[in-house]
């Protein structure tokens, strides 16, 4: 510990005696200083033990005694060293009372004990403070690295809390809690992940600290990794600020944990390279290649039913224009999860969602880069499949949010599109990947973020007629009869749509038209010449009522 009044008091060689404030020699002493001026104030800093012999000072003065010590407390000052024998045989009865009513310690000082003993016995013994605070530093700088190599994370957490006399927790790039020590501590830092993001927007290495009423105590939260964006964040919380040793075991974690989280993004790295590997040996339908090569590494995910997610990334206008379409549709989850967009890599923030939901619920969970898309094998009903479902959700509603308070004008960020697959299992990987490819396409036309293939199923597929390329087909099969009826010679165009609508039924087909059915007959023998086809071709009446349908449709 730093030095104090009372360690000055009882070093034997400096022979000082306590004439005032003898109830607080236990404050720490940064510094002896000497200083004879009348108002040494303006150089004082706090923590000083002031050594005087009252040179230019009226000591016997009540009055200017007064001022003098109320000015020296009120700048810091620790102690007051009166040195008699000099200007003064004993210490003046005006400076001890003034002392006794301000609260300030004060020492006499012997003549034969120079000033500059007192200077050096403070000098030493700071220090000996610091030499002990850089070995105990060393010390727990071992014992860090000893929990890391044997306990990992988990367990440099648990002896970090133990030395800062605190809690310690882990963050993973998304600002989720991957760890916390002690255990207790994991709800308190839950409560901390608005925090974690607002520090990943700050340049790396980046540091803050929280407090204040809203908080049961003080914590300091650290960027961890050497890249510009930071892997993790690690938060330490104490009752009170860090001292030196403690300080040394922070500095000491954070360096451990970088090692380990870069060490972790290179063997993330290459499991993505296997991951990559198996998913092209699923896709080319060689399964029992790809649990080989999988072995362990995604656990049970290979022998469950699973999920193939596919995402691609969507350009800014693109975005804008579907978060100006589908203002409407906005959802009340958008206020956490939208924030993993911040950086502008919606496939990445969609990954880490993923995959930390995973490994919060012990899930098994393959993503790779797949040329410009994202494709994930998840657990069906998962957690992973279930943050896809928030993430997409919340990241919609935050662009209608952001059209909205723009004027319909929407953000600049790009966004993404999803399509899930129905469950499949391991021989299915292949048309498991079809169908999210179809529910992705479904996405992309409909203007929204994610669709699942089961909604494709369930649904109509008139909305997908809303197509430019659909209806352009269209016009260009009815045209002729378009341009027939505009000669105001029959009216070809609503006698198709009645006679396809009633199935061919003659006589129902020609009520609906309040004309006979030789005149509906002649008419549709009108319909073939003019398109030269066969309206007994069922694709052709198909085809036909289509076009009708999509040209009604605009």
């Amino acid at each position: 510990m730093p030095p104090t009044l009372a360690s000055l008091v009882h070093h034997s060689a400096l022979k000082l005696t306590v004439r005032a404030g003898e109830d607080r020699l236990d404050v720490p002493v940064r510094w002896a200083h000497v200083s004879e001026l009348a108002d040494p104030v303006p150089y004082m800093e706090g923590g000083e033990l002031l050594l005087i012999t009252a040179l230019k000072l009226d000591a016997e003065n009540p009055e200017v005694m007064r001022r003098y010590v109320q000015r020296l407390v009120g700048a810091g000052v620790v102690g007051l060293g009166f040195a008699v024998g000099v200007n003064y045989e004993e210490t003046p009865k005006a400076l001890v009372d003034a002392a006794e009513q301000e609260g300030l310690p004060l020492l006499e000082v012997p003549r034969r004990t120079p000033f500059l003993a007192i200077s050096k016995a403070v000098s030493a013994a700071i220090a000996a403070d610091q030499y002990r605070s850089v070995t105990a530093g060393f010390a727990v700088q071992r014992e860090l690295t000893k929990q890391a190599l044997t306990d990992g994370p988990e367990g440099l957490l648990a002896a970090l809390a133990a030395q800062v006399d605190g809690w310690a927790a882990l963050y993973d790039a998304s600002g989720a809690v991957v760890g916390a020590a002690p255990e207790w501590a994991g709800r308190r830092a839950a409560r901390l992940t608005a925090d974690v993001r607002r520090l990943r927007d700050r340049p790396a290495p980046a540091s803050s600290v929280v407090g204040g009423p809203e908080h049961e105590d003080r914590v300091e939260l650290h960027t961890l990794g050497t890249g510009r964006r930071p892997r993790a964040a690690l938060a330490v919380g104490t009752a009170a600020a860090l001292g030196t040793a403690e300080r040394y075991a922070l500095h000491s974690a954070i360096a451990l944990l970088t090692l380990t989280t870069e060490r972790s993004g290179s063997l993330h790295a290459a499991e993505q390279r296997i991951g990559a590997a198996v998913l092209r040996m699923l896709l080319a339908g060689e399964p029992d290649h790809a649990r080989v090569v999988a072995g362990d590494l995604y656990g049970g995910l290979l022998d469950a039913p699973y999920r193939m997610i596919v995402a691609e990334a969507v350009p800014a206008s693109a975005a804008r224009a579907r978060s100006d379409s589908h203002a409407r549709t906005a959802v009340n989850s958008a206020a956490s999860l939208a924030a993993a967009d911040e950086h502008g890599d919606p496939l990445g923030a969609l990954a880490e969602a993923m995959e930390s939901a995973a490994a919060g619920s012990g899930e098994a969970v393959l993503a790779v880069p797949y040329g410009e898309r994202l494709v994930v094998l998840a657990v069906d009903g998962g957690a992973a499949v279930a943050a896809c479902a928030e993430y997409a959700e919340a990241l919609e509603a935050a662009r209608a949010a952001g059209s909205r308070d723009q004027g319909g004008a929407g953000g600049d960020e790009a966004g993404l599109v999803v399509g899930l697959s129905a469950p499949a299992g391991l021989i299915a990987a292949a048309a498991a990947y079809k169908q999210a490819e179809q529910a992705l396409s479904v996405a992309r036309r409909r203007g929204r973020m994610c669709v699942e293939h089961e909604e494709m199923a369930a649904g109509s597929v008139l909305p997908l007629l809303a197509d430019d390329a659909v209806r352009a087909f269209a016009d260009g099969l009815l045209r002729a009869l378009y341009k027939h009826d505009a000669t105001g010679r029959g009216d070809l165009v609503a006698s198709l749509r009645a006679w396809l609508s009633r199935h061919g039924q003659w006589d129902a087909a020609a009520a609906d038209l309040g004309v006979h059915r030789h005149t509906l007959r002649y008419r549709m023998r009108r319909v073939e010449e003019i398109l030269g086809r066969s309206l007994d071709d069922p694709d052709v009446r198909m085809e036909l009522w289509l076009a009708l349908k999509a040209t009604s449709a605009e």
